[in-house]
């Protein structure tokens, strides 16, 4: 019973590390039409774009790294999800080091890719870790 347990909150604690990594990636997404929203259609949209990333920023990966833990995920996606929350932080020192350094600051989009790019890997490896690679796995 004690094993069954342990594996029930395995499984679970990863599939809320691939519901969360999938909802990041879609938060990503909006991020970035709020900035296109901004730039190509009117300033407004700004707004929008700065206030957007508070609802998701930092909590979002932290919860991901916690899931990945109790879900005994590999070392390699604990790293993944720590360069998510590096990258938030990177994200949050271009965007407002702007009036001091402004040559940092062109570097947010560089970290937006590379940022979107990390959280579509999470997601990818979630989902191999949720998914069952043999038929005998599906019955455990």
């Amino acid at each position: 019973m004690k094993e069954r347990m342990k594996y029930v909150m395995k499984k679970t604690s990863r599939i809320i590390y691939f519901l969360l990594a999938l909802i990041l990636a879609g938060c990503l997404f909006i991020q970035v039409f709020f900035a296109g929203m901004a730039v190509f259609v009117n300033p407004v949209n700004w707004g929008k774009h700065v206030s957007f990333v508070h609802y998701f920023g930092l909590t979002l990966p932290i919860l991901m790294l916690i899931s990945a833990l109790i879900g005994k995920m590999s070392k390699k996606i604990h790293w993944q999800t720590a360069g998510l929350i590096f990258s938030i932080f990177a994200m949050y020192f271009t965007a407002n080091i702007t009036a001091q350094i402004p040559v940092v600051a062109a570097a947010h989009p560089v970290f937006a890719i590379f940022l979107i790019w990390l959280s579509v890997l999470s997601l990818s490896k979630a989902w191999k870790a949720i998914m069952p690679k043999h038929k005998e796995d599906q019955h455990t």
